[in-house]
């Protein structure tokens, strides 16, 4: 038994689920790992998180944020046990029901899921702000500029550092110009696979929250783009647009500025993304997520025929290949 199951094992024994039975569930791009916890006498459920410290893993965040969305009434998981200092926290088990497993399985709930994913943003845009880092121009670039020196060097093997340099202090200033002004919290992963559908409750709360640890504030148009450029699935075009719509007639923001916000902050997010995907290929060996990089891409380039990211446009389609079979296999392998 490993040192990390010892540790387990030691927390789930203070609680009423120590003769629980335990199964793997799937992780994400992150070093936490998931199980699920049978009580094997009336069927409950809970969910163990092992988020190694040492592997630069925080729960405290995870909790932190987590009470938040509770108090402000959404679904977030109950923290059902933890452990801080060795990266362990049991929870409340959501279930299976992921937007994107749902909408596979039953695609005429696609439009209604989509529904309550914005009207929950509405929500949240509306309340308190917590007390948390924001998510600057300047980081923003800087991690958008992860295309050059992950994406750019694993496919040529060098990445024109001139290029990187004026990208970002031009991508800095569109940013500052677009980007400004409201702050809103953004959970950064909002997607359809880090949504649950929970039917059994009411309004926003329907909407079950997971892997927003790493929430910050930020310009509210971010998370929309996070939900609706979705690179693990195809949002139709149709329903990218009646979400749009549906959030700024909800919340009143000026049609215009938003739209604009909404495909810079797409770039920066697509641009990341390439980056981002390709260092956990090559430096973290997960080649699985160069099969999403295609879509990326798509996203990125239609956010780049936006006028507002013209000094920026051209730049980045002459300095960053296109995700070409043989341009990922060159990342594949590594």
């Amino acid at each position: 038994m490993t040192h990390r199951a010892v540790l387990a094992e030691a927390l789930i024994a203070q609680t009423s689920w120590s003769n629980a039975r335990r199964t793997p569930l799937a992780g994400d791009a992150s070093n936490r790992r998931y199980e699920r916890l049978t009580d094997p006498e009336n069927g409950k459920t809970a969910v163990l998180m092992d988020a190694p410290p040492e592997k630069g893993e925080d729960v405290e965040s995870f909790v932190r944020v987590a009470k938040f969305l509770q108090s402000v009434g959404l679904s977030a998981p109950e923290i059902l046990a933890e452990d801080a200092e060795n990266g362990f926290l049991l929870l409340e088990d959501f279930g299976d029901d992921l937007f994107a497993r749902l909408i596979d399985n039953q695609p005429h709930l696609e439009r209604s899921l989509y529904e309550a994913a914005t009207d929950l943003l509405v929500h949240l845009h509306a309340g308190p702000l917590p007390s948390l880092d924001s998510y600057d121009p300047s980081l923003m670039a800087e991690f958008s500029g992860l295309a050059f020196t992950k994406y750019a060097q694993g496919i040529l093997g060098t990445y024109d550092t001139d290029a990187h340099a004026r990208f970002e202090h031009r991508f800095v200033d569109i940013l500052l110009q677009e980007t400004s002004g409201t702050r809103v919290v953004v959970l950064r992963d909002y997607h359809a696979e880090n949504l649950i559908w929970l039917p059994d409750r009411e309004g926003v709360k329907r909407v079950g929250l997971l892997d927003f640890q790493s929430a910050m504030l930020c310009h509210p148009a971010y998370d929309l783009v996070s939900l609706l450029q979705d690179v693990r699935r195809s949002v139709p075009a149709a329903i990218e647009m009646s979400m749009i719509n549906r959030y700024i007639e909800a919340t009143g923001v000026d049609d215009h500025d938003f739209r604009t916000a909404y495909s810079v902050l797409g770039a920066q997010r697509n641009l990341r993304i390439l980056g981002g995907f390709a260092r956990l290929a090559v430096d973290y060996g997960k080649p699985h997520y160069l099969d999403l990089i295609p879509a990326a891409w798509s996203h990125m380039m239609r956010d780049l025929e936006h006028p507002a990211l013209a000094t920026i446009a051209d730049l980045v389609r002459q300095a960053l290949p296109s995700p070409t079979p043989e341009n990922l296999a060159r990342l594949r392998t590594g």
